[in-house]
């Protein structure tokens, strides 16, 4: 038998294609990047960042990589990098000059300082039974012997939060009296910054319904050491949203406000109340703020402005604040947010359609890119990653926008006259943005000869606030029927198989995959992880950052009762009539395992077939590298089941 190769590609029909890429693949090469950060230590300048790694029980290491291009570990395995901030995390560390890192630690949520001796001591005072402090988004006070960061406390079933400064003496580890609050009295802050120096303190902060994409304040304070006073609003309201204060100089601050439609760029002054646009456009310069710290500009040495924009992409260009002008780096290149400058020097994480995510820094006059770490230990094959084309449709609302990934195995054809079967990919958030990146779990599909088609549904960032607010109070609604407008396109321009057309999505992503297949007939089959079923326990089970969200995505209680229970995939599934799998992990606090277990139960009652896998350990997302295959091999044989054909490779499933 001949083997199939780029020279003699075997004829099979789409699914049954044999592809190099594993789930085990996608768990080992899937390093988590984020949090770059530069570090002025005595080995000199380096540059730091963190990695969930799936093989290590998915704890997030902190890296270092030294002026010599060598990396190491910060911490010991012991200690993980991670905090619980809104349980979607924060910025986890901060560099002192002279001091040390200061991090939070995953188990105990308490802030710590690693200095040269090599083990870490604490800062802040440990949990008791009635009192647990968090802390993210810490940034070096102008002091120098202290940071300031956000925190947040729970006192039993109460929660608040504030902006506090921590002294790095280890005072403040026996007594939170040490602990010096700077702003306190809203619901939710982010984005501490003072001043240069030292006489101000910038940030942000809302309250309850509010989420931060709605609408936020931007507050600057007189700061003298250890006391913050005379807090005044600069701008924002419960409509327009403010992102990411820095400073352009001691009077003057910069910020993103959507306030024209769009999140652009404006430059506040702190004592007489200007307000100037910096390089208006009908793009992007933001993303909605799931986690505390993520910033998508900075101010350079020479007062350039470093940003990442666009529309329904993001690209890098650096910025003339007085003029407005920019200038495009690293074109070809979709870029994460958590970017950092130092001098002239970018730092960032950055993917594209041949390279998988990866932390780099860019030369900002020359505009070189250099790769310090890649997501893969080993670069992939290029030809069995599908070449992503931008796809848009007329839905009910307006155009919808999607990303769409053809099945690419260089090995294999398709009988003559084949359709693919497709998968529609429905982001979280849900107002999230996917961008066009080359992703091994996308490839485990496209390789296999399924398509992937990544949905940018009403409701998705990167398109300006009215896009962004088709989904209020019509989540369940809007989401589901631009998915299905997507799917029926394809289907239209021949690029797919009608009757062969899945729908997978993790948290709000598996809300609409219920909800579609609920109240539509287009797909045969789907896969939802830790999804929304049930709103009205949800609205009172799930975490506080959450807690009003379903007031803009469904609306008020107890006003639109009714509307919650009609909404809910839970109430409809007597009209559901295809299989569906269902994954969670057991220690989720976003969405509660009895999400899922309710649908499971449901489903078993009226022999629907399904399959339900819980995940002991796994929290809102999947972050250990035996669950991670266990999910993807279970998707990849449960769609192959559905569309009538065995994927090589995998274990079968067996439905419920």
């Amino acid at each position: 038998m001949t083997t199939p190769s780029a020279q003699n590609p075997q004829v099979s029909p789409y699914g049954t294609w044999i592809s190099p890429i594993t789930a085990a693949d996608v768990a080992k090469g899937g390093v988590h990047l984020g949090w770059p950060g530069f570090a002025s230590t005595p080995r000199g300048e380096e540059i730091w960042w963190d990695e969930g790694r799936p093989t290590a029980g998915g704890r997030a290491a902190l890296v270092a990589q030294a002026a010599d291009g060598t990396h190491r570990d910060v911490l010991v395995p012991d200690w993980n990098l991670r905090s619980r901030i809104h349980e979607y995390g924060a910025r986890p560390w901060v560099y002192v000059p002279a001091a040390g890192v200061v991090f939070t630690f995953w188990d105990d949520q308490r802030l710590y300082l690693l200095d040269e001796s090599g083990e870490p001591r604490p800062l802040t005072v440990a949990p008791t039974d009635n009192i647990r402090h968090m802390y993210g988004e810490p940034v070096v006070a102008p002091d120098g012997v202290s940071v300031i960061a956000v925190r947040e406390t729970h006192r039993g079933s109460n929660i608040d939060r504030s902006i506090v400064r921590v002294p790095i003496d280890g005072s403040a580890a026996e007594s939170d009296e040490a602990v010096a609050v700077l702003a306190s009295g809203h619901r939710f802050f982010a984005f501490p910054r003072p001043s240069a120096d030292g006489t101000h303190l910038a940030y942000t902060a809302w309250d309850h319904p509010q989420m931060p994409w709605d609408g936020t304040l931007l507050y600057v304070a007189d700061l003298d050491g250890a006391a913050a006073s005379n807090h005044r609003v600069l701008a924002g309201s419960t409509t327009e949203s403010l992102m990411q204060p820095e400073w352009a100089d001691d009077a003057h601050v910069y910020a993103v406000s959507d306030r024209s439609g769009w999140w652009n760029l404006y430059r506040f002054g702190v004592d007489d109340g200007s307000v100037a646009a910096v390089a208006p456009r009908d793009e992007e310069f933001s993303t909605p703020l799931w986690l505390l710290g993520f910033t998508t500009y900075g101010v350079l040495g020479d007062g350039r402005i470093a940003a990442i924009h666009g529309v329904g992409e993001q690209r890098l260009s650096v910025i003339d604040p007085a003029t407005g002008e920019s200038r495009e780096l690293a074109a070809g290149h979709s870029f994460v947010e958590m970017l950092q400058v130092s001098g002239s020097r970018i730092l960032t994480i950055a993917g594209s359609l041949t390279a998988e995510p990866a932390v780099v820094v860019i030369d900002a006059d020359s505009g070189s890119l250099t790769i310090l770490k890649s997501a893969a230990d080993e670069e992939p094959d290029p030809r069995y990653f599908s070449e992503a084309y931008a796809f848009t449709v007329a839905g009910p609302d307006g155009d919808v926008h999607a990303w769409v990934y053809p099945p690419r195995n260089p090995n294999f054809v398709a009988p003559e006259g084949e359709r693919p079967p497709f998968i529609a990919l429905v982001h979280g958030g849900p107002t999230a943005c996917s961008i066009p990146v080359m992703e091994a779990e996308t490839a485990y599909f496209t390789s296999r000869g399924i398509g992937v088609v990544d949905i940018n549904y009403g409701g998705s960032s990167g398109y300006g606030r009215a896009y962004r607010e088709r989904l209020r109070e019509k989540w369940g609604i809007v989401d589901v029927v631009d998915s299905v407008a997507i799917v029926q396109g394809l289907v239209d321009a021949g690029a797919a198989d009608g009757s062969r057309l899945g729908i997978r999505g993790g948290s709000a992503g598996g809300w609409t995959t219920l909800a579609a297949l609920v109240t539509s007939k287009v797909f045969s089959a789907g896969a939802a992880s830790y999804p929304v079923t049930d709103l009205l326990p949800f609205a009172t089970d799930t975490h506080d950052f959450e807690a009003r969200y379903l007031d803009g995505l469904i609306g008020p209680l107890p006003q639109t009762r009714d509307r919650y229970v009609e909404r809910s995939p839970l109430t409809h599934l007597g009209n559901l009539s295809v299989p569906v799998l269902l994954l969670q992990g057991d220690d989720d606090k976003v969405v509660p395992p009895s999400q899922p277990a309710a649908v499971a139960a449901e489903l078993a009652r009226k022999g629907i077939p399904h399959k339900y896998i819980l995940f002991a350990g796994e929290q809102h997302g999947f972050r250990m590298a035996e669950n991670i295959i266990t999910a993807l091999e279970s998707e990849l044989a449960f769609f192959g089941k559905v569309f009538g054909f065995e994927p090589p490779g995998v274990p079968a499933i067996e439905l419920d």
